[in-house]
């Protein structure tokens, strides 16, 4: 399966808040989305924001895959749009959370448990369920935990990373790929595929991931 890592960061590395990409940058996510077959996202992307995950031209593929991952089990459904709007998503939690989400979401999505791993729950077992569901690619949509925890692993093969004209400075503020350490011997490295100026001032970048060192 082919895993691809999608984030839009300040030019200090910080997530940039909703609202503030270009619509360059979001068709650039919504063509993302429609070369693949699923996504998956981190509960506290959701909590923060109330995403859809639609491809272009506003399109919800009715074979698509939409997914949130939650190893609290912290999942906000109340007025979120992506419970009631196309196709059920696929919520991935621990094994303890599992009965309790199923009564809690009551239909509204399929609850998926897993074995922990390295960095919190097994992205290795995300994996597994959704080459058993058909799907050959999927979009990692953040956020920063998720990120980490999916490089940690090893299984993502290629970023997409915009770069956007702002400053953040915010020592709090989420980054890229927040982890407890450094994802290699000193790092991990990428080969640069293609780097895109537009006229927004964004930076497209795109990104082959090495092997862990």
């Amino acid at each position: 399966m082919k895993v691809v890592l999608v984030c839009a960061t300040t030019i200090c590395g910080r997530i940039s808040p909703t609202g503030h990409g270009s619509l360059l940058d979001r068709r650039r996510l919504e063509e993302i989305r429609d070369q693949t077959g699923a996504s998956i996202m981190g509960a506290n992307t959701l909590r923060i924001e109330d995403p859809e995950m639609r491809g272009t031209d506003g399109l919800l593929d009715p074979e698509r895959i939409r997914s949130i991952v939650s190893q609290s089990g912290n999942i906000p459904f109340e007025d979120k749009k992506l419970f009631s709007h196309g196709p059920k998503p696929v919520v991935f939690s621990s094994r303890k959370n599992f009965s309790v989400l199923q009564d809690k979401l009551m239909g509204r999505a399929e609850v998926v448990s897993l074995p922990g791993g390295p960095h919190g729950l097994s992205l290795q077992a995300v994996l597994d369920y959704f080459v058993g569901r058909g799907v050959d690619s999927l979009l990692i949509e953040g956020g920063a935990q998720l990120n980490y925890a999916a490089l940690a692993e090893g299984v993502v093969d290629e970023i997409f990373l915009t770069v956007m004209p702002y400053v953040s400075g915010n020592v709090n503020g989420a980054t890229f790929a927040d982890g407890p350490k450094h994802l290699g011997e000193p790092f991990l490295e990428l080969e640069l595929l293609s780097s895109e100026p537009v006229s927004t001032g964004e930076l497209f970048l795109h990104y082959s991931v090495g092997k862990m060192k």
